[in-house]
């Protein structure tokens, strides 16, 4: 199917207020003489797999959310509505590349190769930390806002002090950028030109603080003062997103130095499982941001683009279907740690206060043993 395609497009230098897009809310494609040449690589087979990976994305995120309503999980921080955004990057990056990001990544961290149990293990509570992240080249995540924007840079530092391959990738949303470390790992990261991408999901909330209160301009052009190059991208155009993620890591590779990145894209459920989002927001705002759901944005490219849509949609729930079966699986799996396990790892040698510590819980819990055993 032919279609003309109109002409859209930003300056790179200095940062566009308008974000740059691809896909139109109705699914329209739009030329972007900057992210076009990044995008030849995709046909419709490329296309599908992307909605399958937003599709299977958003029925963890649902299967997560409802475990944590029945109890099986202590908390979830929701991440649906922001699917584009971490697929899009996701699949810009290479193997080598080492993410830091905060606790809404959880789609990063599966495509990182994250197993259901290892993702699942914090929110339940029987592991301090999920997975290995010198495997998963990703660090667990960060509860400390903005704590891993200054992971990130000494990373990138360390990993150009060493001549290894890859860059560093930060995520973090809109408000840790009102953060005194947001603010130092800018600094450094232009200071010492380091091989790192700043990628900032605008979800419009930090928690119940919109995004207008907290910033009087763009966030993009808050990099922009301390010499760091940025680009703003519809967070909902999967393939803006993939695209601008590939120019920005394709600049840092080159020895371009840190770049940052704002998808601008919008948090559909709670900050977190204990969060009220009607204290803060209300109906018509939702509407007008579920027209914009990036799932249904592709779903309507492929089908001006003649796709058989049913078949795609169809392949991907089942997709979706047997990741959350995996997913509650996966749970039914994990155990808790025994209570020794806290004082393992603190310190690299046994220290004597840890030692003494140990040994009275020890002797506590084999003071409570019968009663222990009858509240199990």
């Amino acid at each position: 199917m032919s279609t003309t395609i109109p002409e859209t497009d930003h300056d790179l230098v200095g940062g566009p207020d308008q974000p740059l897009q691809v896909l139109a809310e109705d699914g329209t494609r739009h030329r972007s003489p900057t992210l076009d040449p990044l995008l030849t690589d995709l046909d419709q087979d490329a296309l599908a797999d992307l909605l399958a990976d937003m599709t299977v994305l958003r029925a963890i995120d649902d299967e997560a959310v409802a475990l944590q309503r029945q109890g099986e999980l202590g908390l979830w921080p929701p991440l649906k509505g922001q699917e584009a955004a971490q697929i899009g990057l996701s699949r810009a990056l290479d193997p080598d590349d080492f993410l830091f990001t905060s606790y809404r990544e959880n789609g990063l961290a599966w495509l990182r190769g994250v197993t259901p149990a290892e993702m699942l293990a914090v929110w339940r509570g029987t592991a301090l930390s999920g997975w290995d992240p010198f495997a998963r080249r990703m660090a667990t995540p960060q509860v400390v806002i903005a704590a891993q924007t200054l992971h990130a840079v000494g990373h990138a530092m360390a990993t150009r002090t060493r001549g290894e391959d890859g860059i560093t990738v930060a995520c973090f949303g809109d408000g840790a950028t009102s953060q005194g470390d947001f603010a130092e790992a800018l600094v450094f990261a232009a200071s010492f030109q380091v091989p790192v991408l700043f990628f900032c999901q605008n979800n419009q909330y930090a928690i119940s603080e919109p995004i207008g209160v907290q910033s009087i301009v763009p966030l993009s052009h808050r990099p922009v003062g301390v010499g760091i190059p940025v680009l703003r991208v519809d967070g909902n155009d999967v393939l803006a997103v993939r695209a601008a993620s590939r120019l920005a890591a394709q600049r840092i590779r080159a020895g371009g130095g840190p770049m940052f990145l704002e998808a601008v894209t919008y948090r559909l459920g709670p900050h977190t499982t204990s969060d009220d989002p009607t204290r803060y927001r209300d109906e018509a705002e939702l509407d007008r941001w579920r027209r914009r759901d990036p799932i249904l944005r592709l779903e309507r490219h492929l089908e001006q683009l003649g796709a058989p849509v049913e078949q795609v949609r169809a392949r991907a729930a089942e997709r979706a279907a047997e990741a959350a079966t995996a997913l509650r699986a996966a749970l039914a799996e994990l155990t808790p740690p025994d209570v020794e396990s806290m004082f393992r790892h603190v310190l690299e040698t046994e220290h004597p206060g840890l030692v003494r510590q140990r040994d009275q819980l020890a002797a506590l819990e084999a003071s409570l043993g019968p009663a222990l055993g009858e509240d199990s």
